[in-house]
């Protein structure tokens, strides 16, 4: 138990410090990325005037009956 404490009391493990670092720049990399495909789905998912015009008649396809 004294080995427990000491560990404990004697400050951070620099191992866990280090992979508490490195999960912290993953994080912050998915959230980047996640911003990033966020905008690139909504520029995708916007109509434009040409996309709007190039739906014709011909186009549609028939109802189900």
């Amino acid at each position: 138990m004294a080995k427990a404490l000491l560990g404990h009391v004697g400050g951070p493990d620099p191992r866990m410090v280090a992979e508490m670092r490195r999960l912290q720049q993953r994080v912050r990399d998915l959230e980047a990325e996640l911003v990033r495909l966020q905008a690139e789905n909504d520029a995708l998912a916007t109509p434009t005037h040409d996309d709007v015009l190039s739906v014709g008649v011909q186009d549609r396809e028939p109802a189900l009956t």
